[in-house]
């Protein structure tokens, strides 16, 4: 079918603005707006037809002529973003269901090979006029905000795209969990027994962090991600755990990271303590919860009985490079699949006496149970030291020394 009898049915249904019949052929040619080619359209069949142009003057029966209020949408934009720091965006649009269906009746009903969707110029459009009236740049894949028009109801609505900072974290202080916990009886709903905070802790690593974060980006929250995670009795000390903080709707996005280190670390002192490497990114959050990073542990055992140094020296030394089989121990069963995992002890070392127990120095492959492998957990982890010493061994104390991350450069 000819161009110009395509034309000719698509105006057969109803007047027709510029924008749209210029829309139905968009994919056809380039260099050209779809108002320009549209106008283009109808110039070429009145000059086929002879009969004088007539400039589209009605309404529009497939968009009711929303293009005219290209103007308005960028100021609503402009006004709803007001107090919100950002250097791109992206306009997205709720396409109003009568709109959908006039456009997809025409595609179908004439097999229009190369039209262009309402939602792709209207983006198109209101994101060229905010970019006029703000000097802010269109970004399609890492925008710092995104607005939403609903054209049904004349709303916008403002996205805020999370901003990500990698860096590595000290825990001095027991008792502390690495994320918020909410309160086991009433599940953060606030009850007598967390006396209506609604947590389990009062604080967690990521609290402590996330705390003066969210007042410095005027942010709704912050969450942290971590390469793993300690016990809640373990401290980790030493090189510190890689995490990734994700700063949520943020109004604030360039603060000087070296600057936000030291607040974090003012009311965080004694606790918690954190280097803060480089800005981050989402996709490095995955990556980071993907790493199988090895780990090195110092601990201090507790054996039942009496038992010389050498024979606790000789008896480590024999879970040297050994591979362990792990059935899911008893305390995380309830949140972990019941499941045997095999991990090597890469290297494990007698380390001294302190207050009379064992010093012990283990690296091990991410997900060895370090607790477990000492105590052997009622026969679940095997081999483990206090089936070796045929005597009931603990872990006391645990500390995390070393916890392998990312290129933490640039």
């Amino acid at each position: 079918m000819e161009i110009n009898e395509q034309v000719k049915l698509i105006l057969a249904y109803g007047e027709c603005c510029d924008h749209c019949l210029g829309r139905f052929f968009g994919k056809r040619s380039h260099g050209l707006s779809n108002d320009e080619r549209g106008r283009s359209l109808t110039i070429a069949l009145a000059i086929v037809e002879n009969h004088p142009y007539t400039k589209f003057t009605g309404t529009c029966w497939v968009c009711g002529n929303f293009f005219k209020a290209v103007p308005e949408w960028a100021d609503r934009v402009v006004a709803a973003v007001q107090g919100i720091e950002f250097s791109t965006f992206l306009i997205g649009c709720r396409v109003p269901p009568l709109i959908a269906e006039n456009e997809e009746m025409v595609w179908s009903d004439l097999s229009l090979a190369e039209p262009e969707p309402f939602k792709s110029e209207v983006n198109r459009e209101v994101g060229k006029a905010v970019a006029l009236r703000t000097g802010k740049m269109v970004d399609f894949k890492r925008s710092d905000i995104v607005v939403i028009l609903d054209p049904s109801s004349g709303s916008t609505e403002v996205q805020i795209n999370s901003v990500f900072f990698y860096g590595r974290y000290q825990k001095f202080e027991r008792g502390i969990p690495q994320t918020h916990w909410d309160c086991r009886t009433c599940k953060g709903a606030g009850c007598e027994k967390c006396n209506f905070t609604g947590a389990q802790y009062l604080d967690s690593v990521e609290e402590l962090i996330g705390r003066p974060v969210i007042s410095a980006f005027d942010a709704q929250n912050a969450v942290l991600h971590g390469a793993g995670r300690e016990d809640i009795d373990a401290r980790m000390i030493g090189t510190g755990r890689p995490f990734i903080l994700e700063v949520v709707e943020p109004r604030k996005r360039s603060l000087d990271l070296a600057e936000l280190e030291k607040e974090i670390n003012r009311t965080a002192e004694g606790r918690v303590c954190v280097s803060i490497k480089r800005w981050s990114d989402r996709a490095e959050v995955e990556t980071l919860k993907s790493n199988k990073a090895h780990k090195k542990y110092r601990i201090l055992v507790e054996v039942d009985g009496g038992l010389s140094a050498d024979e606790f020296a000789k008896a480590l030394k024999t879970l040297q490079g050994v591979t362990i089989h792990q059935r899911t121990p008893k305390r995380v069963a309830h949140r972990r699949a019941d499941k045997i995992r095999e991990r090597i002890v890469l290297n494990i070392e007698y380390a001294g006496e302190e207050d009379g127990k064992f010093v012990v120095e283990i690296l091990g492959e991410a997900g060895l149970y370090i607790k477990e492998l000492i105590s052997g957990d009622g026969g679940r982890t095997r081999p483990s030291l206090a089936e070796i010493l045929n005597r009931s061994a603990h872990v006391f104390s645990l500390d995390v020394v070393q916890v392998d991350g990312a290129k933490e450069g640039d």
